[in-house]
């Protein structure tokens, strides 16, 4: 049985049949036990008419053990029902075993029976032994009404069978629909999306396939473009090394420094690219250790400076320190927070204008150590801001690159700081500036 909505039908099937069973089992006898004691007490009340009737004419109990008996229906006359007749003295006057005639009977039984009054004097009491015989008219009932119950059980279990399908099937077909998508993801297909139907787990089930199905897409139109992105970075240089080589080798060119020099370039250009994707690949694999001490935020930020500012004068940039006093140190890797500051600092310098400024600062917010590189350079638009980590995006896909710029840098930084389970975000507009922040815990 491999068909869910089959073995859901079928549960539903033997649970409503079960249930119909039992309530058409417990209908029936609890009808017929109601019955028997409406007839009991229909005939117990009947008996004790006939005993008033009889005191009233004979004025006393004498004889009353010869009155012939009310036929009942078809048991034919003289079938004596089970009753028990005691005077007013509490003593049996007509017996039915258990009882035999000048049996006193406690006070106690007296309150179960009926009692008989003439004239608004209690005479007797009544009492009921068993319950009287059926007659044919009592078995043809009860038997019509067992049958209409059992009717009434199947049709209930027939409609549980047709409600179970309905559902079963409510239930299977986004199960199926979520089948048919994971096997197209299988075969290539990313980005596949189900309709939800529902806000219950099986509605969230599906908004969470179409989350991950989606990122699924996602990832591999990245791991697509960085593909043709690696192939162009490392095409450029390549093909100033093969353009170089092949001359000094045909004898179009000799050997100068200078040649020399722009091989060695690109060649060092080559490295950085290799370097930074091993970096990548190893914190995607989880691989990348960090060597963290206690460091003081303060030092960082000199380290970076004083790289930096001769870059910073030589473009015309104000390179300024905001640190805040007393900062504790923090647990980082310091050679690792270096070279994302760089990273930082380097992209501030190169996208500001001469006369503009580029701030380090070093504060505690909230009990965390946050590091900025605030520029007042050209900013980037709203558009661009949310793929600025990614890697090789650019906002200009036209802007020739430095020389010792892979595209990586930004994707490398975040990794970095993630790595030390912090944050790094950005915040800019057209022509203001960039702020990129990391946050990260003080120890």
């Amino acid at each position: 049985m491999r068909s869910l909505t089959l073995k859901l039908t079928l549960a539903f099937l033997v649970v409503g049949l079960s249930g119909a069973a039992l309530v058409a089992l417990f209908s029936v006898r609890n009808t017929t036990n109601a019955f028997d004691r409406f007839r009991s007490e229909q005939s117990l009340e009947d008996f004790a008419d006939d005993m008033s009737a009889y005191y009233e004419q004979i004025g006393s109990w004498e004889g009353v053990g010869n009155l012939p008996r009310r036929p009942r229906d078809n048991n034919g006359p003289g079938n004596s029902p089970p009753h028990v007749l005691v005077n007013a003295q509490g003593v049996v006057v007509i017996a039915v075993p258990p009882y035999r005639p000048g049996q006193e009977i406690l006070p106690s039984l007296l309150g179960r029976g009926i009692a008989v009054e003439v004239d608004g004097r209690r005479v007797g009491t009544v009492l009921n032994v068993g319950n009287p015989n059926r007659t044919a008219q009592d078995r043809l009932f009860l038997a019509q009404l067992a049958q209409a119950l059992i009717w009434a059980a199947l049709g209930a279990t027939l409609f549980a069978l047709l409600l179970g399908l309905a559902l079963a099937r409510t239930l299977t077909r986004p199960l199926v629909a979520l089948t048919q998508a994971v096997r197209r993801i299988a075969g290539g297909d990313f980005g596949q999306t189900v309709k939800v139907e529902s806000q219950d787990e099986i509605g969230q089930l599906a908004a969470a396939f179409n989350q991950m199905s989606n990122e699924l897409a996602r990832a591999a139109h990245l791991r697509r473009q960085m593909t043709a992105d690696i192939a162009h970075e490392l095409r450029s240089p390549l093909s100033v090394l093969m353009g170089y080589t092949e001359s000094l080798a045909e004898g179009v060119l000799h050997p100068t420094p200078a040649i020399l020099h722009a091989m060695h370039e690109e060649s060092r250009l080559l490295s950085h690219l290799v370097d930074d994707l091993r970096t990548l690949s190893l914190a995607d694999a989880g691989e990348l250790t960090l060597n963290r001490v206690p460091t003081l935020p303060a030092e960082l930020l000199e380290r970076v400076a004083a790289s930096f500012a001769p870059r910073a004068k030589a473009k015309g940039v104000d390179l300024r320190l905001e640190i805040s006093p007393a900062l504790p140190a923090a647990l980082l890797d310091p050679e690792r927070c270096v070279q994302v500051l760089g990273n930082l600092a380097g992209n501030a310098i190169r996208h500001t204008p001469a006369g503009g400024v580029v701030t380090l600062r070093a504060l505690a917010v909230a009990g965390d150590l946050l590091l900025q590189v605030a520029d007042t350079g050209s900013g980037i638009a709203a558009e661009h801001l949310p793929h600025i980590f990614e890697r090789f995006y650019r906002a200009d896909s036209a802007r020739v690159i430095d020389e010792a710029e892979s595209g990586l840098g930004l994707s490398i930084a975040k990794s970095l700081i993630e790595l030390h389970g912090g944050t790094l975000t950005a915040e800019s507009a057209l022509g203001r500036g960039t702020v990129m922040s990391i946050q990260m815990r003080e120890t």
